[in-house]
């Protein structure tokens, strides 16, 4: 058996600096701590701390015993909460914010799951497409839809699946325009936009050979709202580039067609932000769970 209490005490001595300031915080007599370190010294046969009367000086193999007990002790903690996780009943108030396109066709079929399973959380659900800032607003989780997610100051990132993004347009559109044969094309159609700033951007494309073109547009709608870019490429506006699950039901049914099969453009990664893993409540574990496991077959 290691000296696991021994090292207990060596990081209290290490992290209060001192036998009487580690004494006070824990409540017990300095004699007892210097024969817990004593015994751990004798056990490891090494010296860790050098102590007289007015100096405690941690020597360098001290200081490296300290940090793997510390790592040691961290993971303990860590057991404990599992433990304290598996018997604890998710309950209190959960904020999260997610995107609109995603609350709308992927979220909201499954919150009442998530709910009925969960009777003592009250969910505090915030559906804005801006950008939130998660320790700042106080947030739980974020979820967010990324072609290149990256991690951000703070916060952990736990990714669910890639979306697809298709080219569609209404047949009634595509029967009055130009032919479609390759992206350069598209420039002689009036497209339909996603994103919060008016300016033009090119359109990224990936080929069947895995060919990447940016492609001029010109745009008559710029909208940070799919539900409009959707009724607008129905109404036969033009060329869109909306996610699959937004136009599923319209492809299937005839209303929209795919515009440049072959192509496609990069994938969107659905994934959640989040502050910690360390102390994380049993509401937002129970959360980030149910979404991983649910959340993948909306998409």
């Amino acid at each position: 058996m290691q000296p696991l209490e021994g090292f207990y005490y060596l990081t209290q001595l290490v992290e209060h600096g001192g036998f009487a300031k580690a004494a006070r915080a824990l409540g017990i007599p300095k004699s007892r701590l210097s024969r817990h370190l004593a015994s751990l010294e004798a056990q490891l046969n090494v010296r860790l701390v050098n102590r007289s009367t007015r100096r405690f000086v941690v020597t360098d193999v001290g200081q490296e015993v300290y940090r793997h007990a510390a790592a040691m002790l961290a993971e303990a903690d860590a057991a404990l909460e599992a433990v304290e996780f598996a018997r604890a009943k998710p309950g209190g108030t959960l904020r999260a914010s997610c995107p609109v396109a995603l609350a709308q066709s992927s979220l909201a079929p499954i919150l009442p799951a998530f709910l009925g399973t969960y009777p003592a959380i009250r969910l505090e659900l915030q559906v804005s497409n801006r950008r939130v800032d998660v320790l700042a607003e106080g947030l739980d989780v974020a979820l967010r839809v990324r072609t290149r997610p990256t991690g951000e100051d703070g916060l952990v990132m736990r990714t669910f699946r890639q979306v697809d993004e298709f080219l569609v347009a209404s047949p009634a559109y595509l029967r009055g325009a130009t032919p479609l044969a390759e992206p350069a094309q598209l420039k002689d159609h009036a497209t339909l936009d996603y994103g919060g700033e008016f300016d033009r951007r090119p359109w990224e494309l990936l080929g069947p050979a895995g060919q990447s073109v940016a492609v001029e547009h010109t745009t008559r709608i710029i909208c940070h709202d799919f539900v409009v870019l959707r009724a607008a490429v129905l109404a036969s506006l033009g060329v869109a580039r909306l996610p699959e699950s937004v136009v599923r039901a319209d492809l299937a049914s005839g209303a929209l067609e795919r515009v440049l099969p072959e192509w496609r453009s990069p994938q969107g990664i659905v994934h959640v932000v989040f502050p910690t893993r360390r102390g994380m409540l049993p509401a937002v574990r129970a959360f980030i769970d149910f979404l991983a496991e649910r959340l993948p077959a909306t998409l």
